[in-house]
């Protein structure tokens, strides 16, 4: 439990800082002299070098352990914020977000590994991972508003450089306060009184995990990188950074709600998340075809979707791995969602003049429902069934 507070910790500080910046890059890459075709490509860019950290991270962290990884994160990261901080021209920025988008491949993966490997009981992982959400939201409620605060009060050079500096500590405490690998987190198992073989969990070694689960992080990343390029630019861009860091933090408050209705664990993960992105593909409809709704409300109920998907599918994927190997399950899921976040906005910056964004989103959304494995469905139940095993 020591180990996951302090996890929780770091992945407040972290959040905090990476969210600050969502209201305050795209005026940022403007006052610098970027269109919003660059602004798209610049967005994008970010998230395609965290392929080759995803890929690279998929076997390491389970080799070597999350610590070192988180530390390379959050370091790394800060240091290319103080940089940043000193920018004048937009290709400078580019350079910077493709640098930042590899390092901070790292972050997730490592960060969720290692909870995952807290614990060998179904019902705590999930409380884990709704604790990560939970963290996750409380620092994204307040990060996207304080960012935009910030910037109005000491500019962009001075906010850069906080958060970078924030970082920075966040990564040395990391590397004096976390378990140095797997090894300490595993003694912690082993010290406990021995269960007999579950066969349950035996059976789950063998279940495959399909692609096809792989492709929902990926539209729901889409997603999500059209509402973060599109919400800046809304009213052709002259939007004030203080509003559209509420309505990103209106985002947030949405998933806190969720996540804090703790009785959503007794369902099944994948019922959740066809609930959670099938509401979130609405809201996207919403905002696409009927304007009338006030945009407050339906990026509230977006942040409610956000607040089933993300806890259901950590858990989704635990439960199809049986627990092993979740460095690589999980770097998988990342490199789903980075080429996800690289499509959304290059998408957005190409066709928002003559089609909605939205309805791309809607359309995508829609689209990583239907191709969900459902036949497995019954093959997945038995599995919590111990009389199908026993045969």
């Amino acid at each position: 439990m020591k180990t996951a507070i302090w996890l929780y910790l770091f992945l407040f500080l972290a959040v905090f800082d990476l969210h600050a910046q969502y209201p305050i890059l795209t005026p940022f890459a403007i006052s610098l002299g970027a269109a919003p075709t660059f602004i798209g490509w610049m967005m994008g860019i970010y998230s395609l070098t965290h392929l080759p950290g995803n890929l690279i991270a998929g076997t390491q962290i389970d080799k070597h352990g999350s610590r070192r990884y988180i530390v390379f994160s959050l370091l790394g990261a800060g240091i290319i914020l103080l940089i940043q901080a000193q920018i004048h021209t937009p290709w400078q920025l580019l350079a910077l977000r493709s640098i930042s988008g590899f390092v901070l491949a790292f972050l997730s993966p490592a960060c969720l590994a290692l909870l995952a490997q807290l614990s060998n009981d179904p019902i705590k992982q999930g409380k884990y991972m709704s604790g990560h959400g939970v963290v996750h939201t409380l620092a994204s409620v307040v990060s996207p508003a304080a960012g935009a605060l910030i910037v109005g009060a000491l500019g962009f050079s001075a906010t850069f450089a906080s958060l970078g500096y924030l970082l920075i500590l966040s990564g040395v405490i990391a590397w004096l306060s976390m378990p140095k690998g797997l090894t300490e987190v595993q003694h912690e198992k082993v010290t406990e009184p021995a269960k007999p073989i579950n066969l349950v969990e035996e059976k789950r070694k063998f279940l495959p995990v399909s692609w096809r689960y792989f492709a929902l992080p990926l539209v729901i990343a889409c997603a999500q990188g059209i509402l973060f390029f599109e919400l800046p630019l809304r009213g052709g861009g002259h939007s004030s950074m203080m509003s559209t860091g509420l309505l990103f933090s209106i985002i947030s408050v949405g998933a806190l709600f969720t996540l804090s209705m703790l009785f959503l664990n007794r369902y099944s993960p994948k019922l959740r998340l066809i609930a959670g992105v099938l509401l979130m593909s609405l809201c996207f409809f919403a905002l696409a075809a009927i304007p009338q709704i006030p945009l407050s409300s339906v990026l509230f109920v977006l942040g409610m979707s956000k607040g089933i998907i993300f806890p259901a599918m950590a858990t989704l994927f635990i439960h199809l791995s049986g627990g092993n190997k979740l460095g690589r399950i999980f770097s998988l899921q990342s490199i789903a969602t980075s080429i996800g976040s690289f499509i959304g906005p290059i998408t957005a910056g190409q066709l928002r003049v003559g089609l909605s964004p939205y309805f791309i989103a809607f359309v995508l959304l829609m689209i990583g429902i239907m191709l969900l494995p459902y036949f497995t469905a019954r093959r997945e139940a038995s599995l919590s069934d111990p009389k199908s095993i026993l045969g």
